[in-house]
């Protein structure tokens, strides 16, 4: 069995977690000495150091469970993975009290560990969950013909607000794509960045971490990435007056500790022509963190979908951690999900992947779960 966390450090993450990140502030006063005084990165980093190689390479792993509520086979994957999140599906979504009951599960089935992120797709309009239980927001092309980014930020802390309520501190969006499509805010590329930026703002003042997809962009993919390879093939000065600009404006600005950047399985040819995003050195580590100055969480779309179909599950993970990515995203099957585990793991044990790259991700990991427990 993998050896613990100290009990002190385990106690700390997680009262700060459920005082301050699920409902009141976290208490910055009285007896507890210096510990309650700590910033988030240095709390980070005092977890980190107790951690085993095993809990690392869980903690860069968001999986999806079945049903909707703990069961034997989700139980062992949360206690045998010590996996750093789940994301929610309609499959695990029935009825409003149901929701609140099965997070609050997930959370005490990561006993004396790092809280979970639980996350969601409620992007609004086309992409939303549980309809029946939480009325979704407009679409973003919908909210973007206002013309009012002010609109967004509003829709964007409703929807904390609501998720918040539910247990779920992650939203996957707002989609901070340039495009035509409902899912977009608009064509044109500064004002997606207006309203995306409002989005942002919104979400942080709901209190939830968000996440800005599809980077380097999906709105000029003429495919689904869900079912097959999609390749663009812009020259790099057009990705970078269009598509590239609401994530640069956002990286620029924004806190790193209060969004991710998803990147996208499309292969953009300007930027590497032999791999999708979520495997590109070249696009995740050259250009969204040396070129961009992103020093926040990357976490990949989910590594089943059609478009990273280009080598075995247990590749993925470290080809997308060798491009760059902090958190992959493995949705569906427990056994792929496996996969992706043990072949992070491994590649970390023989060296293929450093420990020391490993500690850098889950060091941006820790310090975002660290700034939402102080979300007050």
């Amino acid at each position: 069995m993998k050896r613990k966390f100290s009990l002190f450090l385990a106690a700390l993450f997680v009262a700060l977690f459920f005082a301050a990140g699920c409902g009141g502030a976290a208490t910055q006063s009285g007896t507890n000495g210096g510990a309650s005084q700590m910033t988030p990165e240095e709390r980070a980093d005092a977890v980190l150091a107790q951690m085993t190689l095993s809990e690392k390479i869980g903690q860069m792993v968001m999986i999806g469970v079945h049903g909707t509520k703990l069961d034997d086979d989700s139980r062992f994957m949360l206690a045998e993975y010590a996996v750093g999140g789940v994301i929610l599906f309609d499959r695990n979504l029935e009825t409003a009290e149901g929701v609140r009951r099965f997070t609050k599960e997930l959370q005490a089935a990561r006993h004396g560990e790092p809280p979970l992120f639980i996350a969601i797709d409620e992007e609004g309009g086309p992409v939303a969950r549980m309809r029946d239980i939480l009325p979704p927001p407009p679409a973003q092309a919908e909210i973007g013909e206002s013309g009012d980014p002010k609109m967004a930020r509003a829709w964007a802390k409703k929807t904390a607000q609501s998720l918040r309520g539910f247990g779920i501190n992650l939203n996957f969006a707002p989609v901070a794509d340039v495009g035509d499509s409902p899912r977009c805010y608009s064509g044109d590329a500064e004002t997606t960045a207006a309203f995306v930026r409002e989005a942002v703002q919104g979400y942080g003042e709901g209190n939830i971490l968000c996440t800005l997809k599809h980077f380097p962009g999906l709105g000029k993919g003429e495919a689904d990435t869900h079912l097959d390879t999609v390749v663009v093939d812009a020259e790099k000065e057009t990705l970078e007056a269009e598509d590239l600009v609401p994530f640069r404006a956002l990286i620029s600005q924004g806190d790193p500790n209060r969004f991710f950047v998803m990147v996208s399985h499309i292969t953009y040819t300007a930027l590497d022509e032999n791999r999708p995003a979520s495997f590109s050195p070249a696009i995740m580590t050259r250009l969204l963190r040396e070129e961009l100055g992103w020093q926040g969480i990357i976490v990949t779309d989910d590594l089943a979908m059609g478009a990273a179909d280009v080598c075995p599950f247990q590749e993925r993970g470290v080809r997308a951690v060798e491009g760059g990515a902090d958190l992959v995203l493995i949705c569906h099957e427990y056994a792929h999900q496996q996969d992706i585990y043990n072949g992070l793991l491994l590649a970390a044990q023989n060296g293929k992947i450093p420990e020391s790259r490993i500690d850098e991700s889950v060091r941006r990991i820790l310090r975002a779960k660290m700034t939402l427990a102080e979300s007050k």
